[in-house]
């Protein structure tokens, strides 16, 4: 038997309304939106894709403590990266740093209050 492999990063997220956050995601950390139905949009950037669904009366993920982390992201271009969205508002909450395991890591919060960090080999 053979492992198959993983490929394209997707994450889902409950967010209180969609549209509002995917034109965050578009603004600020340059994504496009690649599709939206009811209650439903998805934004891409390169290989990543990010589902976005409308979730008004669940917990808001600020108030998940530790629990609001949701992915990391690995790019070729960390600094540049943090650069342009830091211009742009984001929420860094880590910025770039060189880490003992071989990543120069940031983190970055979203509106809603998910966290997610981004990666690139050192």
């Amino acid at each position: 038997m053979i492992a198959p492999n993983l490929l394209r990063p997707r994450f889902v997220l409950a967010v209180p309304d969609a549209a509002v956050t995917a034109a965050w995601w578009s603004d600020v950390m340059g994504f496009r939106e690649t599709f939206r139905t009811d209650g439903w949009v998805f934004v891409s950037k390169g290989d990543c894709t990010i589902h976005l669904g409308s979730c008004p009366d669940a917990l808001a993920p600020k108030d998940l403590g530790d629990h609001s982390y949701f992915g990391y992201i690995e790019t070729d271009a960390i600094d540049s990266y943090h650069q342009a969205i830091s211009a742009k508002g984001a929420d860094i909450f880590a910025a770039p740093a060189d880490k003992p395991w071989g990543m120069r890591e940031m983190g970055v919060r979203t509106p809603d209050g998910h966290r997610m960090m981004f990666g690139q080999s050192i």
